[in-house]
């Protein structure tokens, strides 16, 4: 099947990759939009991986302050190039991940920053790790991926290591 230029353009408005790669998408999955999808996510997961290694010493550090004042979060998120800090789709997610937080109030960033004592009390390891855990929690925005998955998504279309460094929620009243 011929791959054609909307055939790409379509391709590359869902999923914000490469016009390159998505041409490369379609070849594989023989012109087929939803594999040529699924043919990218894989390859963003072989990318985050490959790109896991490398130094990220740029970033942002979003703030989210929610209506009435009551909730305030402070937010790290890393990245290779202060280019990629200002662009208008690293800093959505920044401010889409402070806001997720001050939602849904995770404690942890990953599975691994839980001290062992504690993940050993629980009842139900696994799902008190998708309820502690920023990065196994379902995104707020979208619950069908988690925040690991719009991470791993955002390296890919960006092309650099991307990891979220760390982050404070306040509440009014609440002491931890």
């Amino acid at each position: 099947m011929e791959i054609t230029v909307e055939m790409i353009r379509e391709l590359r408005e869902m999923t914000s990759c490469g016009v390159i790669e998505c041409k490369k998408a379609l070849e594989e999955a023989k012109g087929n939009i939803d594999m040529a999808k699924d043919v990218l996510r894989k390859r963003g997961l072989e990318l985050a991986v490959k790109k896991g290694n490398r130094v990220a010493k740029e970033g942002r550090v979003e703030s989210y302050v929610h209506l009435g004042n009551k909730i305030g979060v402070l937010l790290e998120v890393n990245c290779e190039t202060d280019f990629v800090a200002r662009s208008d789709k690293f800093c959505q997610f920044t401010k889409d991940i402070a806001m997720h937080i001050a939602a849904i109030s995770p404690k942890y960033i990953k599975r691994e920053d839980i001290p062992v004592e504690i993940l050993k009390e629980q009842p139900d390891p696994e799902a008190f790790v998708k309820a502690v855990c920023l990065l196994d929690q379902p995104f707020v925005k979208d619950q069908q991926r988690t925040v690991h998955d719009c991470l791993n998504a955002l390296i890919a279309s960006i092309g650099e290591n991307i990891f979220i460094g760390r982050f404070v929620r306040y509440k009014v009243s609440e002491i931890d």
